[in-house]
Parts: structure tokens; sequence; C-alpha cells
């Protein structure tokens, strides 16, 4: 049986050696674009949020439960507000991938030099101004000499209600401004220690909910906030109708009319575009429905926002989900999504190297017959022209030198398809023998 082993169809070790260093060029290629193309998104990233009781603490929760089902931790860092989670994506000691950012806090220049991109506006933040009711106040100009809370220096509530005081012609020193946090603050109004305090955020935020339902407290009415629009391109005019916050109570009681800048998703431009994906797939399960400012569907948009929205965002706002990813799980579908250049690799290998392999397999099987024909040549001149007093020994020597050699042919392991080719040779190796034992009968 080992004997008849030694005569295959087909010789896998040769096909092995003609085959190896295309498999490993393969191999390389496989492993390099795999490394290039990042097909596997990270299994955690952080999301910087807002204050205690803010709606970006309530959106982040639900951001992390829907990621969650993906097998994706979103980590929630609570923060000040807009402009601390700004300057935690421009820090990269910070471990902030993505974070809650209102229009207006950035320049399109200072977010390209920073390599920051948008996701997409999420719904718009009014800006509320709640103040006792025993203050009639109609315009911005009234409010100097009172005590006015806007909130911490991290949030984008300070710098923003600065720029409407501005454009009224009220300098914040003639204001009494604080900095305390919204729950706080909160306290304070209803205290009676402060006059007013100032939010920007969606009406779902717990503390704009209650504020709203409160008596003694009334929202200020921006009669004006379509003049503010176009003196700041990045605020919006929204309406609170009558009756929005409850039927029954009639409350309010008639519309108020409020500017709004919109939250936007910022992250960071190296954010894996899987993880993207997900985030804008997320948004549009939580911001997608009707609301208080906006129809259904007018959220999350690529619109509103003053910073780059990422090529997979827009991808995503213009085709929807990717089409492997309405049928295969997230991680199977991100995983063929992101190999096709392995794909086109392979394809730009194989074709070439399977017009090259099979004739590199034909060589080195021949080869193993071939070689020993140097061998025979090595006999024939060995025995061209000997002198007569050394034909003795030169003979007898490459008679057995051929004996040798048709041993070690014979334990040649060769495929069938090419035994005609062994065959040959020992026909060969016997021809030689013929014409050495001819010159040996034909010595004097």
């Amino acid at each position: 049986m080992p004997k008849i082993l030694k005569f295959t169809q087909f010789s896998l070790r040769d096909f092995l050696v003609a085959a190896g260093p295309a498999a490993l060029a393969i191999v390389v290629t496989c492993l390099l674009a795999y490394w290039l193309v990042d097909p596997s998104p990270p299994s955690q990233v952080t999301l910087s949020t807002g204050q205690e009781n803010s709606a970006y603490e309530a959106f982040g929760k639900k951001y992390a439960a829907a990621l969650a089902r993906f097998n994706v931790h979103v980590a929630l860092k609570p923060s000040q507000g807009s402009q601390e989670n700004l300057a935690r994506l421009q820090d990269p000691e910070s471990g902030v991938d993505i974070a809650f950012v209102q229009s207006g806090s950035s320049e399109l220049e200072a977010a390209e030099q920073k390599g920051l991109v948008s996701l997409g506006s999420l719904f718009t933040e009014p800006v509320w101004l709640f103040m006792r009711d025993t203050r009639n106040i109609t315009q911005l100009s009234q409010l100097r000499g009172m005590k006015i809370n806007v909130g911490p220096e991290g949030s984008g509530v300070p710098a923003l209600f600065r720029k409407l005081l501005s454009v009224n012609g009220v300098e914040p020193k003639q204001l009494k401004l604080s900095s305390l946090e919204n729950t706080p603050a909160t306290v304070e109004l209803l205290a009676g220690r402060i006059d007013g305090l100032v939010f920007s955020s969606a009406p779902d935020a717990p503390l704009i909910q209650m504020l709203l339902q409160t008596p003694g407290i009334k929202l200020f009415d921006f009669a004006l906030a379509e003049a503010y629009t176009r003196r700041f391109p990045f605020l919006s005019h929204v309406v609170l109708p009558r009756g929005i916050v409850d039927l029954g109570r009639d409350l309010p009681r008639k519309d108020y009319h409020l500017i709004a800048p919109t939250a936007t998703l910022v992250a960071r431009a190296d954010l894996h575009p899987a993880v993207v994906d997900l985030f804008v797939q997320a948004a549009t399960d939580i911001h997608g429905g009707a609301g208080w400012f906006h129809r259904k569907g007018d959220f999350p948009t690529a619109s509103y926002t003053e910073i780059p929205v990422s090529r997979a965002a827009q991808r995503f706002y213009k085709e929807g989900p990717p089409l492997l990813r309405r049928y295969l799980p997230f991680w199977l579908a991100n995983f063929f999504e992101r190999m096709w250049v392995v794909v086109v690799a392979l394809g730009a290998l194989i074709l070439p190297l399977s017009r090259i392999i099979p004739p590199l397999y034909v060589w080195k099987v021949r080869s193993r017959v071939y070689r020993w024909y140097g061998q025979l040549r090595a006999v024939e001149q060995a025995i061209e022209d000997v002198p007569h007093d050394l034909q003795a020994d030169v003979y007898p020597a490459q008679l057995k030198r051929l004996n040798d050699i048709e041993d070690r042919v014979n334990r040649i392991s060769i495929p069938l398809s090419f035994a005609d080719e062994l065959y040959g040779l020992r026909s060969h190796i016997n021809f030689v023998r013929r014409r050495v034992t001819g010159l040996m009968r034909a010595e004097p």
C-alpha cells in the first residue's frame, strides 16, 4: 500500500509548494485590508450629556438603551452643557467620543480644524425665560437690575443670552447674573431669591414641564422672535401652542413665541462609521416622531448645523439604513459592508494567480524528473574521450553511478498523470547504460 500511495492522481506536496507563496500573499492582503477598513466597531463609546434633570441627560439614557441592543455600551458622562461638551470633544484626553452640542456653539472652520463632524440636528431646544408672575416684562431691555440665572459657563446658555442682551442694548453688568445649575436655580426662583432663570432645552426636560405648570411662574413671550432669527441664523422661530401643556386646564392660556437653537449630535471624525450608523438610527427612532415644535419626520436632519455632517450620516439620511442591515444582525452586516475591499483585493490577486499556479505546479512536478537529466549528461560527458589507460576505471565507475541514479529514480513519488515522463527517464538511463557497456566491450 505505501508503494501504491506514491503514485496518485495529484501531488498535494507539489501543489502546496507551488501555491504556498500565492496563499501567503492572499493572507497578507486580507489581513492588511482588514486592518485598513477596520470592520469591527468598538464595543464601548462615551457620550457627554448635560446637567441633572436636563433633556440631554434624559436623551442620553435613551441612546444608551438603544445601542445596548447591538452590544455597544454607551458610557454617559454628565456635563454642564453644550460648551463643556464641545471642549471635551476637542480634547483627546477627555475620552469623549460623541456629545450633545447646541447649534451656534462653534464655527465651521473651527470644527474642521478640530476634526469634528455632526451626525445631524435632533430637536429644537427653545430659550425658556421663566420669571415670577409679579414681573410684567415684555422686552429683554426691561431686565436691567434684575437677578437672572443663566446657568454655568459650561452650558451654551450664558453665551447665547449675552448675545440676546447685546442686540437689545443691554450690557451683562447691568444685570445680576448668576451661574447656578438648573435644579438649584429652580429652587431659588420658587423661593423668590432670584427674579428669573434661563433654560435652553427641549420641552421633555422635567424642570421645564414642572415650571410650565407651577402657579406664580410665567414664561417670557419673545414677541420679536422672527427678528431674532434674522439676526442669528442658527436660531429658529417656534410657537408654544395654547393648551399644549394641559388641555384640561388650558395651559398655557395663549400662544407663546420662542426662539430656539437646535441640539445636534457631534462626534470625533474618527468615530467608527458603524457606530455613526447606530447613533443615527437611534436618533431616527428617538426623535423621529411629532413634538411640540415639529411634525413627524422633521427630525433628525442634516440641516440646522454649522458643523459639517459626516458622510455616513448623510448617506443614512438620503438612503436609509444599509440593505444588509435590514436583514442581518448588526455585526454580520457591518462585516460584509466593510469587507468589500477585501473581496476586491482577493479578486485582483486570484485572477492572475489562477493562471500562474497551474503551470507552476506542472513545472514543480516535472522538475523532480528533469533534474536527473543533468546527472545523465554528467555521465555522458564523463565517458567522452577517455584516455585508454583510464577507461578501465572510468567506465565501471560511471556504470555504478548510473545504477545509483536508477535506484534513486525508482523511489520518486510522482502523480500518475506524469508517469510517462518518469518511464521516459528510466528508458534514457538504460540508453546511457547500454552506451557505457558498449564502450566497455569495445575496450581493447
